[in-house]
């Protein structure tokens, strides 16, 4: 595991990338039990204008860790496509504090997968999101 200074122990370095969150990395995650919970230390690169975390980082992180973890929970035999996603913002998040992004499950697998992400902020709830997807099964090798 990498050590960084302030990262809460059992996470490391997020290994899946995209074009969307190359800016805010470094992206943490932990695997619990078929949970992929994903965190970030917020920086000033995570915020809006005003200072506060930017509800979009918010929401496609949320996504992420829901999409991640209906594919974990699945055995990774199918990926997952955004049909819907709702995000209630419960409180701000600031610049220096620990996000946890972190999965409920619902419904998972199917044809339509149910989750519901927990969002919070040095362990203070900020945000709650939910969201479906649509099942997408992966070709036999």
């Amino acid at each position: 595991m990498e050590t960084c200074l302030d990262v809460p122990e059992g996470f490391e370095r997020h290994d899946r990338k995209s074009p969307l969150t190359a800016p805010w990395e470094p992206i943490w995650r932990r695997f619990s039990g078929d949970t992929v919970v994903l965190a970030i230390r917020a920086a000033e690169a995570h915020c809006n204008g005003r200072g506060f975390v930017h509800g979009g980082l918010i929401s496609a992180l949320s996504d992420n860790a829901m999409g991640l973890s209906c594919a974990r929970k699945m055995g990774d035999l199918a990926s997952l496509v955004t049909v819907n996603l709702a995000v209630d913002f419960l409180s701000s998040a600031n610049i220096g504090q620990w996000l946890e992004f972190d999965t409920a499950f619902i419904r998972p697998g199917g044809t339509l997968s149910f989750a519901q992400a927990f969002v919070t902020a040095d362990g203070q709830p900020c945000a709650r999101a939910n969201a479906v997807f649509r099942v997408v099964r992966k070709a036999a090798a």
